[in-house]
């Protein structure tokens, strides 16, 4: 099995969120265990002196006016897994779960949750045996942190939640028994611990930025594509254009186009400005001559592609350090001998970057559905076949179906453009009076990564047949296309006769989702 190293004093990365969530182990340094069991053993003496600290000796919320014997520990403890674990909806994916898992651990393992070595090490332990617990998507307000997906989790670990094992539905207790590990028994802090803390919101937003990484590389792709097929012109990638709007994402964008442009045969090179031709006399006009630039599809690309880059660096920004925090309430600080209470829960920060993200994946499926719209239309499209259509006989309606299903991908993502941070309901008898729902920016992010994945799938598939109809021949197309068009060739063949586009679709949407597959088709992209 394939481990993930966590290393003393570096966070985890969102890259190393993805591996783990696609079933890599997470395993700590000593250094992890040392502060862990400092930090423990700091509670504990705190709890043998009966001091008042939130949730340990204390009810919880507004009841934090109870006060706890801590003999009395384990049943709140319990208590509080047992209250909170009132999700409703769809299940999040495995991939979802196991990514949360690893957050909640790199959180933990930095000692200053007061968690038991015991509980960290069967979280962990879960991960490298593949039984992760199921976990309902909706019930969180990512005030408190994630309360309900992560008390879930915590459920799962105590073998009272129906659990994935490897690729089996069980329920917790079985799974326990064929692995022959000891459910959890929380006391003290342990549900707390596991419980308390944006681990949710911030791991599905790591997995949405890893994804959408690759999903704006393959906009650049296709992006270039789109301008060979339409003998597009070189000129608005020249050097000079960014270095006047030196906007980092805007320069990137046009360095990675350029560069995959540049040895294409078929875009119209830049000259110096040509001489208006002899034709035209002195004081006339001379119409339907060649537009001398693009429309804003290709000659804007950068622009609009870099504008989601920045976006993309704000999100990766965010999640960095958010990944690095210590997110519980209270929180130990063992070597101080402090114990502080606040709201390092509280998810803003996430819930902002994340309705960021999500706009600009809009702006990505928009763009991709309006060069659809041009490589599909016979009056704009170069003389390409109608609906890019494999035998143009008539009888065949090619691509046609699969502009429709676009289309609709665009409006359903557009549905979910309401930013989700500024939704704050009171909760909780008013003590979560501002609430973040950080989780639910996450989870629209994650949705709409999901239908640009469909769509981004059916332009590849109709730039790739475009490629199959053109009069110019694949060596005219830069080395850039025809990878693309290798890889994308090597798994779905070339539309001909009219058959069902939604299988082809779905084959190579899950190419594109899943990273290893992924990387394959990405592989022509320049990397500097």
């Amino acid at each position: 099995m394939p481990t993930v190293q966590l290393q003393p004093d570096t966070a985890i990365t969102p890259q190393e969120i993805e591996q783990i969530a696609w079933g890599a182990a997470l395993v700590l340094n000593e250094s992890h265990w040392q502060a862990v069991q400092d930090c423990h053993a700091f509670l504990q003496t705190l709890v043998d002196q009966k001091r008042i600290i939130y949730g340990i000796t204390t009810g919880y919320g507004p009841l934090a006016n109870t006060y706890i014997d801590p003999d009395a520990s384990a049943t709140l403890q319990k208590g509080l897994v047992y209250h909170l674990t009132s999700g409703t909806g769809p299940l999040l994916s495995k991939e979802q779960t196991r990514a949360i898992m690893a957050a909640r651990a790199a959180v933990m393992a930095r000692g200053y949750s007061a968690v038991n070595p015991q509980t960290l090490q069967l979280l962990l332990t879960c991960l490298e045996k593949d039984l992760i617990p199921q976990v309902p998507s909706i019930g969180t307000v990512g005030a408190s942190g994630d309360l309900t997906p992560l008390a879930h989790i915590a459920l799962g670990l105590m073998g009272e939640q129906s659990v994935y094992l490897a690729d089996e539905v069980l329920e917790g207790h079985e799974a326990f028994r064929r692995l022959d590990l000891t459910p959890l028994r929380p006391k003290n802090k342990d549900a707390l611990a596991l419980v308390n803390g944006t681990s949710a919101m911030t791991a599905i937003a790591a997995l949405n930025h890893c994804h959408a990484e690759r999903l704006l590389k393959l906009s650049l792709i296709l992006s270039g594509l789109y301008g060979e097929l339409l003998g597009a012109h070189l000129e608005c990638l020249q050097p000079g254009l960014a270095q006047l709007r030196p906007h980092a994402g805007q320069v990137w964008a046009q360095s990675r186009l350029y560069s995959l442009c540049q040895d294409s045969k078929l875009l119209t090179p830049y000259t110096i400005t040509a001489t208006l031709p002899d034709q035209l006399v002195a004081g006339g006009t001379l119409h339907n001559q060649p537009i001398p630039q693009d429309a804003y599809t290709f000659r804007c690309a950068s622009q609009n592609l870099g504008a989601v880059k920045d976006s993309l660096d704000f999100h990766g920004d965010m999640l960095k350090t958010e990944l690095w925090s210590v997110t519980d309430n209270p929180i130990f600080l063992a070597e101080k001998q402090e114990v502080l209470h606040g709201g390092n829960f509280f998810g803003q920060q996430i819930a902002i970057a994340a309705d960021t993200l999500n706009n600009a994946l809009i702006t990505l499926a928009v763009h991709s559905e309006r060069r659809i719209a041009r490589i599909t239309d016979s009056r704009l499209n170069q003389g390409l076949p109608p609906f890019l259509r494999g035998n143009n006989d008539g009888l065949h309606s090619g691509f046609m179906g699969a502009q429709v299903t676009a289309t609709a991908l665009v409006a359903e993502m557009r549905t979910r453009a309401i930013p989700a941070s500024i939704q704050s309901i009171p909760t909780n008898a008013n003590n979560q009076d501002i609430v973040t729902m950080g989780t639910l920016a996450a989870r629209q992010c994650a949705l709409n990564l999901e239908h640009l994945t469909d769509l981004l799938a059916i332009e590849s598939l109709m730039l790739v047949q475009g490629m199959d109809l053109s009069p110019n021949p694949l060596d005219a197309f830069s080395s850039s296309a025809r990878q693309f068009y290798a890889q994308v060739r090597h798994w779905i063949h070339k539309l001909n006769d009219d058959r069902p586009l939604h299988e082809d679709i779905c084959y190579l949407r899950n190419k594109i989702h899943r990273p290893q597959t992924a990387e394959s088709i990405l592989s022509g992209f320049p990397n500097s």
